[in-house]
């Protein structure tokens, strides 16, 4: 009777953060598990991360440079992101063109809904606030994997390792120590019928 197939290990190791502290690579879900997802912040709730809501309304290319980079998953850097939506700022003044777009990968690559406007509109009247809400999410979503990555490591931690069985020792040998007589080495418990260690109970 062969031996049942090993599961290879699982590596916990994290992906390198990116510039706001969360990965340049997320796991996909939402639309890629065929499950319905949600926002996990409105629209207008800026001051859930109130640092960020103060970068963004004074310097908005930061913020969108941050998204795009996390969104593209690092093919595309924060600096020449921020760069690029400064410039479209400047000479055509409405960057919401170019940012409403990160804003439909973020949706299609974790399945939000088009809410509460389509992106455009979202973006042309609320840029600012879908700025910060795109970055909530982002950061929403990584501190979310990271503590079911955690809570799934301590849980294996705490599993028995498979394969193995209890050995329930003869009544007079329990809480007593273990020696073999005969070279008076330790005896460790590895198995067997109870009479063949009771030469070893004290």
């Amino acid at each position: 009777m062969g031996r049942p197939p090993q599961n290879p290990a699982v590596s916990h190791a994290q992906p390198a953060p990116g510039p706001i502290g969360i990965p340049s690579q997320l796991p996909m879900t939402g639309a890629a598990s065929n499950q319905p997802s949600k926002w996990t912040s409105e629209l207008f709730d800026c001051m859930n991360d109130g640092e960020n809501a103060l970068i963004t309304c004074f310097f908005p290319f930061i913020t969108f440079g941050q998204i795009a980079e996390v969104i593209d998953e690092g093919a595309s850097s924060c600096g020449t992101s921020g760069i690029l939506y400064g410039v479209i700022c400047c000479l055509l003044g409405i960057p919401c063109v170019y940012s409403c777009t990160f804003r439909t990968k973020l949706r299609s690559k974790y399945g939000l809904p088009d809410a509460p406007a389509p992106d455009w509109i979202t973006h042309c009247f609320c840029e600012y606030c879908a700025l910060c809400q795109e970055y909530r999410e982002l950061k929403n979503r990584w501190n979310g994997n990271v503590q079911r990555q955690r809570m799934g490591q301590q849980q294996e931690m705490m599993a028995p390792p498979m394969g193995q069985r209890m050995m329930v020792l003869p009544r007079r040998c329990r809480g007593r120590s273990y020696r073999n007589r005969s070279d008076g080495g330790s005896v460790t418990y590895g198995g067997g019928e109870e009479d063949h260690y009771k030469k070893f109970c004290f």
